[in-house]
């Protein structure tokens, strides 16, 4: 008893000493230097610094300049100088010299000045060269008394003593700093705002993918998976290589804005009645082979036809957004909204548009291989899934492959296409081998483990350099801010998103999985519902993180609040800094109280 004691006091002293080894050597590392800390001319930096961030600079007034000038000789002349009578009504100043010698000093007083304020004391000569004397400060009386040294170099003619004070007149009116301000940070909320919305609708249905609950159950058998793998790549070739055909038609038909309103009718009018005509109805008895290849081939060409159709929207939005940026005058900023959004959907429905192809030759592919799977026997599916899975596995490769060598320039066949080809396919022909052809694959676990990596990589690069490489493909100003942010938005969200999913009841699920629901049913009746109060929240607390996170983007020129920041502390002017540090926690409160109702009323 008595040793096992002992040995546990041991092991905290042991501990204790480790801890202070460890935050000694991390002092060291740090360089701490308390006398630095404590030397005067560093706290006299830091005061100076904390006051003016005490006062920031949000009001002024109009000065009215006041020069108040006396006469004065140097050296003095034969048999002296008499100053005519002063005036002592009024703001007037007093010398106990009326001339001297070069060098001398001289008192001056100054009666009935502006209470506490400051301005230069200044020796004008005959030449008109402007020698300060120095600066006064007047007292709660409109006081102040001097003594300045007179410069050294010798004078013949008449000289004059000046001061120079300002008083404020008329009402406060906002500053510079506070304007730039205003105008800032409206840039920055509305550049968070795109990020976050951007990013919310693609995070949140990433978000499934990365949920383990959801995606621990899906499976499938390896064949199915072989025919999905070899078809996404085709899928994607193809269906990029249809939308940029179809693309370019829609270009040759943009003719004027009648011209494409007409195709954009027509078209959408014709692809729905086709898709509806194709769409197999209720029957008693199934379709002839006839039958389905004339549905099929209405399906394809109503497809055609609405990505045309959407193209040619893309080009009227185009047309109409730029006609409307001339005739609303003001408001033009709405013409060239409706112009821009034509424009990305026209940039994105390409990608849109192979994304989708590559979605259904998968689907088809799946079915082809459950197909398969129900016709023959388990040698033949046994030989099938090695050939297929290792095809797969090739291609994948090239695949995988073609995008490295687009990054690195490698541009050797060998590196490119001979060795990842074998390495695909011994990884695939081992998949095949080791897997039965009926067994059940966890797709969905790799599909979990592959997107909670894309995340992780995403998010550990921070925003300011994504916003170092937006800044080079877009330019300088807020849209490379919101770019950068809603990158970083889309990988913090999707984990808090998936993290939530992940904690949701159980039981929902399974109640609406009894009724016989499919997977995007049960997400649908028994996920959704139970998420979208913590969603709201996460997004709202992602917005006012933008909001601050956008002060480090307007460094690396991401626009936004943070470049007028950044400006003013290089600068060192630390009231207008101190503008903007108000102004950033103003909105970061009020996006809080805003949010706080919203999860009130939803919740």
């Amino acid at each position: 008893m008595k040793n096992s004691k002992l040995l546990r006091s041991l092991g905290l002293g042991l501990a204790i000493f480790a801890a202070l080894i460890v935050y000694a050597y991390g002092f060291k590392v740090t360089k701490v230097n308390l006398d630095e800390t404590k030397s005067e001319r560093r706290q006299t930096q830091l005061f100076r610094i904390l006051r003016a961030l005490a006062k920031p600079e949000i009001i002024e007034y109009d000065k009215e300049e006041i020069s108040i000038e006396v006469p004065f000789f140097m050296p003095c002349p034969e048999g002296g100088f008499q100053p005519p009578e002063i005036d002592k009504s009024g703001t007037y100043l007093l010398l106990d010299k009326n001339c001297a010698e070069p060098g001398e000093t001289v008192r001056i007083e100054g009666y009935n000045f502006e209470p506490n304020i400051s301005g230069p004391i200044n020796f004008l000569p005959p030449s008109g060269v402007v020698l300060g004397l120095g600066s006064m400060q007047t007292d709660a009386e409109g006081f102040f008394s001097l003594e300045v040294k007179l410069p050294k170099r010798p004078e013949t003619a008449e000289q004059k003593i000046q001061t120079i004070s300002r008083k404020n007149v008329g009402p406060p009116n906002l500053t510079r700093s506070a304007l730039d301000t205003w105008d800032k940070i409206i840039e920055t909320v509305f550049l968070a705002l795109l990020a976050t919305t951007l990013a919310t609708l693609l995070a949140v249905p990433l978000s499934f993918f990365a949920a383990r609950n959801i995606m621990s159950d899906v499976t499938s058998p390896i064949l199915v998976i072989a025919f999905n793998l070899i078809a996404i790549p085709i899928g994607l070739f193809f269906g990029g290589k249809a939308a940029g055909l179809l693309k370019s038609l829609s270009d040759f038909l943009a003719v004027n804005t009648i011209v494409v309103f007409i195709v954009v009718i027509v078209g959408a009018c014709l692809a729905y009645f086709i898709f509806k005509k194709s769409v197999p109805q209720e029957e008693d008895e199934l379709p002839s082979n006839s039958e389905k290849t004339i549905q099929y081939l209405g399906l394809f060409v109503s497809s055609l036809l609405g990505i045309l159709t959407v193209f040619m929207l893309s080009k009227l939005m185009i047309l109409i957004g730029d006609r409307l940026v001339i005739a609303l005058g003001s408001f033009g900023f709405l013409g060239k909204f409706i112009a821009d959004i034509g424009d990305i959907i026209g940039m994105a429905f390409t990608g849109v548009t192979a994304l989708i192809v590559a979605g259904v030759l998968s689907s088809m592919g799946g079915k082809l291989g459950n197909w398969v799977l129900k016709k023959y026997n388990l040698s033949v599916l046994k030989i099938l899934g090695v050939i297929f899975i290792t095809m797969a596995g090739a291609i994948w490769a090239l695949v995988i492959m073609a995008g490295i060598n687009w990054v690195y320039e490698i541009n050797d066949p060998q590196v490119l296409i001979i060795i990842p080809a074998i390495v695909g396919a011994l990884i695939g022909g081992f998949a095949g081998v080791y897997y039965k052809p009926k067994a059940a694959v966890p797709i969905g676990m790799v599909v979990y483990f592959l997107t909670r990596t894309i995340f992780n990589v995403l998010r550990s690069i921070e925003a300011l350099v994504m916003a170092i490489v937006f800044v080079v493909w877009v330019g300088i100003g807020p849209f490379a801010g919101s770019l950068a942010l809603a990158l970083h938005t889309i990988a913090a969200l999707a984990k808090l998103y998936s993290e939530q999913v992940e904690s949701i009841i159980a039981g929902p699920i399974e109640a609406v999985s009894a009724t016989g629901a499919n997977r995007l049913q049960t997400i649908v009746y028994a996920v959704i519902p139970q998420i979208i109060p913590p969603y709201i929240s996460f997004t709202m607390y992602r917005w006012d993180i933008n909001v601050r996170m956008s002060t480090i983007i307007g460094f690396a020129g991401g626009g936004g609040i943070g470049f007028l920041l950044q400006q003013n502390i290089n600068l060192l002017n630390y009231r207008a800094a101190s503008v903007q540090m108000l102004a950033i926690a103003i909105v970061v409160a009020s996006m809080d109280y805003l949010s706080s109702k919203i999860r009130e009323k939803i919740v």
